[in-house]
C-alpha cells in the first residue's frame, strides 16, 4: 500500500512560536538542481516588528541569567543539534548541492561553534572587564554587559554554520536576537529554530525571519528599539545605507564579512556595553 508523504511547512520563529508571515507570502526553496523542495515564509516588515517586540520582552530575563546558566543553555543547543545531525546533513546536501561529507563537516563545525561560545559565557567578563588603577580610597571596576536587542543579517552561504556563527556570540553576554536567515538556504534556519524551541532557550531570545534581507534589513536598521546591527551577510545589499539608517538611533554596527565569521571573543564583546562602578574602600 502506497502512502503520501507529509510535506513540512516552514514558518517563521517569533517569540518561541512558529507563525506564518502576517502577509501570507511564501517563496519557493529549490534543490541544488533547481527542483522544488519546499515553501518558506516570506517575512514582512510587520513580522520584523513583532520579532523585535518579542526580543525586547525576553531581554531582561536572558540578560539577568548568570553566565554559567547561559553557558548551560547554549551547550544544550549543541546537544540537541547533535541528536538531529542526520536531518541537518540531508537539508544542507539537498539545498546547497554539497557532498554528504561536506554537509557533515558543516554540521559538525556548527555544533563545535555552539560549544566554543558556550564555554565563554562565564569567562568573557574576566577577559573584557578589569579593575582600573585609580588614586584614592575607592575601587573602580569595569564590566561588560549585554547591549540589548541585536538584529543580524546571517551569511547567505553555509546556511547552518553561517547562522550559528553570528547568533551564538550575540547570545553569550545576554543579548536577544532577531536574525534574517539565508534567503536561498532557509531550511536549516527553521530546523534550528525547532531545536531552540525544544531546548532551554526562553521564547523570544532568538527570533528567526526568512525571506528577503534586502526588504527586511532597512526596517531593522532604522528600528528605534534595536540596539545593535550585525551585517555579516549583508554584503550584497546596500549596506552603507543600512549603516546610515542605524546611525539615527546610535546603534553599534558590525560591517559585512566575506564567508563565515570565525569564532572570536571580539564578536562577543562587540555587542556589550561597559559599566564602571565606583566603590569606597573601608577605612581602618
Amino acid at each position: 500500500m502506497s502512502r503520501l508523504s507529509v510535506p513540512k511547512t516552514y514558518k517563521l520563529y517569533i517569540g518561541g512560536k512558529f507563525p506564518r508571515s502576517e502577509s501570507g507570502r511564501v517563496y519557493d526553496v529549490k534543490t541544488a538542481q533547481g527542483g522544488f523542495l519546499a515553501n518558506a515564509a516570506k517575512a514582512s516588515r510587520k513580522d520584523a516588528r513583532d520579532a523585535v517586540v518579542a526580543a525586547r520582552a525576553a531581554s531582561s530575563g536572558w540578560a539577568g541569567a548568570t553566565g554559567y546558566n547561559r553557558g548551560q543553555v547554549l551547550y544544550r543547543i549543541a546537544e540537541l543539534l547533535e541528536g538531529r545531525r542526520a536531518q541537518f546533513v540531508e537539508e544542507i546536501a539537498s539545498t546547497e548541492g554539497r557532498s554528504r561529507a561536506a554537509a557533515e563537516q558543516q554540521v559538525d563545525a556548527a555544533i563545535d561553534v555552539w560549544v566554543w561560545y558556550a564555554g565563554w559565557a562565564d569567562k568573557y567578563v574576566q577577559v573584557a572587564g578589569n579593575a582600573n588603577p585609580v588614586s584614592g580610597p575607592y575601587f573602580n571596576i569595569s564590566t561588560p554587559e549585554a547591549t540589548g536587542v541585536v538584529a543580524i543579517i546571517a551569511p547567505q552561504e553555509s546556511s547552518l554554520l553561517g547562522l550559528v556563527s553570528v547568533v551564538a556570540p550575540a547570545l553569550v553576554s545576554g543579548n536577544t536576537v532577531v536574525v534574517v536567515a539565508s534567503e536561498r538556504f532557509p531550511l536549516s534556519a527553521i530546523s534550528l529554530s525547532e531545536v531552540l524551541a525544544t531546548s532551554d532557550v526562553p521564547g523570544g531570545v532568538v527570533n528567526v525571519l526568512t525571506g528577503s534581507a534586502a526588504e527586511i534589513a532597512p526596517w531593522l536598521a532604522s528600528h528605534a528599539d534595536i540596539n545593535a546591527l550585525d551585517l555579516a551577510g549583508a554584503g550584497d545589499t546596500e549596506w552603507v545605507d543600512l549603516q546610515i539608517a542605524a546611525a539615527d538611533t546610535l546603534k553599534r554596527v558590525l560591517q559585512p564579512e566575506v564567508g563565515v565569521p570565525a569564532p572570536s571573543i571580539d564578536r562577543i564583546t562587540f555587542f556589550t556595553e561597559t559599566k564602571t562602578v565606583w566603590h569606597t574602600k573601608a577605612l581602618t
